[in-house]
């Protein structure tokens, strides 16, 4: 007698090839925040008057050298745009798989509008910069363009929780909806302190790349049922 069955085979795993492409593309996410930080603080340290403790990193865009955060800003908004794209094809129709990657996006735009509209001048930077910060409009786009940013990130966390417990990652996913808590209170004490805000905007951007480099490394696979054709006399 013949038979056919639909077996599935043992030590295959099928990857579509959306699914790898995400993978690739998921680096924007992950060298985003390092590269931006990085470069922001190499400026900080060699910029004359600069001050972490009173000036915020969006500062940097401003007089002479300001060209190079600007450009920090594009490049950064550009992988950031770049790694939700891959999130979404990673995760596809799976949970958090539209909402996450989208909130990413908006973040990531954040970077593009932050360094069309320049943060304004005060607290002595650039050098010969009044104390006082006067707001202008463009520094209350830049605001508006960091607060949309980061809330856009922090709603991210939360729902890219969602895809890591899926994976069975239970404490990253507890942690993702912890860390926009202090994310936001940095934020909160910033008219308190500049390097708490620095904090809490570093914080999310070394985040989402843990979580992209999560997700990325997490078998986001499942096993398929391979037709196999077996011969039984």
């Amino acid at each position: 007698m013949t038979q056919t069955l639909n077996a599935r085979p043992h030590g295959v795993r099928t990857s579509s090839p959306s699914r790898s492409a995400g993978r690739g593309a998921v680096i924007g996410a992950v060298v985003a925040g390092p590269l931006f930080l990085g470069a922001g603080v190499i400026q900080g340290v060699t910029r004359d008057g600069f001050d972490f403790r009173r000036h915020a990193l969006s500062q940097l865009a401003l007089g002479e050298a300001g060209w190079t955060q600007t450009v920090n800003f594009l490049l950064a908004g550009a992988l950031l745009l770049a790694g939700a794209a891959g999130l979404r094809r990673l995760l596809g129709a799976g949970a958090g798989g539209t909402w996450g990657p989208a909130l990413i996006g908006v973040f990531g735009a954040s970077f593009w509008a932050a360094a069309v509209f320049p943060a304004d001048a005060g607290a002595g930077f650039p050098v010969g910069a009044p104390e006082a910060t006067v707001m202008t409009g463009h520094g209350s786009a830049h605001m508006l363009a960091g607060m949309v940013g980061y809330l856009s990130l922090c709603a991210a966390f939360v729902i890219l929780a969602r895809p890591l417990a899926a994976r069975g990652h239970r404490g990253w996913a507890v942690a993702s909806r912890i860390v926009p808590v202090a994310v936001l209170a940095g934020f909160a004490a910033s008219a308190v302190s500049v390097l708490a805000f620095t904090a809490g905007a570093g914080l999310g951007l070394l985040w989402l790349t843990a979580v992209a480099v999560r997700l990325t490394a997490a078998p986001a696979d499942r096993w398929t049922i391979a037709d196999e054709t077996r011969i039984i006399d």
